[in-house]
């Protein structure tokens, strides 16, 4: 099942055919010096902790590295020079890392993205410590700016993000889970991290309230959207494509958008609903499924999506016209119809 193309506004870039290596083209050599941050972060204990070494090279590399490019476009928007922006893009991923190890520990997940995860290969312990490493790391960086503004708001977006896997934690298999925990949960997690990557980029590129703002909403519109389609894949990609089971979030006891509107649409009775109080649970949870993938739910999913995405694109017209700008309205057509 293909996204839908739908509605999204006629870019100067024919977005559809595009990969990220494309968009990120602006800022190619911006994202090559994070990569050699990390190289260098991971073979500074290459010598005294081999483990730590090894674990950091696992984890490390091979990222879509979503999080620095938005960093570095929404500065180049704004000035030519990225000056402190890297210490900032390098800490935005850093973070945006030591979260996702942290919820493969919490999940015992043994995959992610078709990758065996660190707790799989090193145990829970060292995972949960390593991600703890990770915030640490990402801390020393953001304070690296030297920019007040940034540090704060790397700090709030890292409480923002504890409270919302708390809110998480608590509302497992919880039949009150509903679209306004979830827009939420969402905007405590994806959306809290874009934003801050965008708005960072922003502040240290000299920018001025307004445009600060704009890059801001620029960058939480597009983290509601991507956690969307993130949502939607969980149910209509394959295993393959997920590294993970069909249905997962579900299966962990977490409703996502494409269950919440299979909830509201048979509020008497419905699999999610079934599943959630542990009747029959294999059986329900292919019900749930095929009834996502068969309803009309999965376009009025991406129709959802594509409301913050549109959003996105229409905020960035309030900056001038350049070639960052068009890629940032590339990214957000391009992070909607993606497969994976």
């Amino acid at each position: 099942m293909k996204p839908p193309a739908w509605g999204l506004p006629l870019l100067k870039t024919q977005v559809v055919e595009l990969d990220l290596k494309t968009l990120y083209a602006p800022v190619k050599n911006d994202l090559a010096d994070v990569e050699a941050n990390f190289k260098s972060l991971a073979d500074f204990w290459k010598r005294d902790f081999p483990d730590l070494h090894d674990m950091l090279r696992h984890i490390l590399m091979g990222g879509k590295i979503l999080r620095p490019a938005l960093t570095f476009m929404s500065g180049r928007c704004i000035d030519g020079k990225t000056g402190r922006i890297l210490d900032m893009a390098t800490a935005n991923e850093l973070m945006h890392i030591a979260t996702l190890v942290h919820d493969d520990a919490i999940d015992r997940a043994d995959t992610r993205r078709g990758r065996v995860t660190v707790n799989k290969l090193w145990g829970t312990e060292k995972a949960i410590l390593l991600g703890d490493f990770l915030f640490a790391r990402a801390g020393e960086f953001a304070a690296s700016t030297d920019n007040l503004r940034v540090t704060k708001l790397f700090s709030q977006t890292l409480g923002i993000i504890a409270i919302g896997e708390l809110r998480q934690a608590r509302d497992l298999y919880s039949p009150a889970q509903n679209m306004e925990g979830y827009l939420q949960r969402i905007a405590g997690k994806t959306a809290a991290l874009l934003k801050m990557s965008a708005e960072s980029g922003a502040i240290l590129a000299g920018g001025t309230e307004d445009q600060v703002q704009i890059l801001t909403g620029y960058g939480y519109n597009l983290g509601l959207a991507f956690q969307i389609v993130d949502d939607i894949l969980d149910f209509i990609g394959t295993e393959k494509e997920l590294g993970k089971p069909v249905g997962s979030d579900l299966r962990q006891g977490t409703v996502t958008l494409p269950a919440l509107i299979l909830m509201e649409r048979q509020p008497k009775s419905n699999p999610v609903a079934q599943f959630l109080a542990g009747k029959d649970r294999e059986k329900n949870i292919g019900l749930a499924i095929e009834q996502i993938k068969s309803g009309g739910i999965i376009e009025e999913c991406y129709l959802e999506a594509e409301k913050y995405s549109e959003k996105a694109i229409e905020l960035l017209a309030g900056l001038p016209e350049s070639t960052c700008r068009e890629a940032l309205k590339a990214l957000a057509v391009y992070l909607v119809r993606r497969r994976n």
